[in-house]
């Protein structure tokens, strides 16, 4: 199967413009408000989310933070090579405080379960959203849904949504294929 795109990147950037509005709309001055990005890929659409909320809407003081799930997974010891863990990198209490979990895409939920143990080591949260850029809707372990999605995706499971940022080198773009599993 050759690759579909589902996102150029001028579609990627107008999604990502219209998220940080629905975060405005939500969070107003952000006072209370924490955005932490899901290691590894939740990490570049974090950072672009703030930027845009910084430059284009004047809110300059959001704290962001990225955590690193890989030893809160359910699956860590199940994989056949061995799980590479990222660094959490998060210098603030989440106690008393909104957090934004971000991540490029919503499959199973097994990810954002392990995302909502981890960030038990920095406090109790006051309450917790979830901001993705794809949704695949039907692929669900779990009862998660985001409070935000760029683009809701309906992929068969042999299928992989892979996001690409420029921040790695390559162009932003979103595309569909069949999994490497197969």
């Amino acid at each position: 199967m050759t690759p579909k795109v589902l996102l150029t990147s001028k579609e990627i950037d107008i999604i990502l413009h219209r998220l940080a509005c629905q975060l405005v709309e939500k969070h107003l001055d952000f006072s209370n408000t924490l955005l932490i990005g899901i290691q590894p890929r939740g990490k570049y659409l974090a950072e672009r989310i703030k930027n845009i909320l910084k430059n284009e809407y004047g809110i300059a003081d959001i704290p962001l933070g990225f955590l690193d799930i890989t030893f809160f997974r359910d699956d860590f010891r199940r994989n056949e090579k061995p799980l590479e863990a990222n660094k959490t990198q998060i210098d603030f209490l989440v106690e008393d405080k909104k957090v934004v979990f971000i991540d490029d895409v919503l499959y199973t939920g097994r990810s954002i379960r392990a995302a909502l143990t981890a960030i038990q080591s920095f406090g109790r949260p006051l309450d917790i959203e979830l901001l993705v850029l794809i949704d695949r809707r039907f692929s669900r372990h779990l009862p998660i849904q985001p409070d935000y999605r760029g683009r809701q995706v309906d992929a068969f499971d042999d299928e992989t949504v892979r996001v690409h940022w420029s921040e790695d080198g390559l162009n932003d773009n979103v595309f569909l294929q069949e999994s490497e599993k197969n």
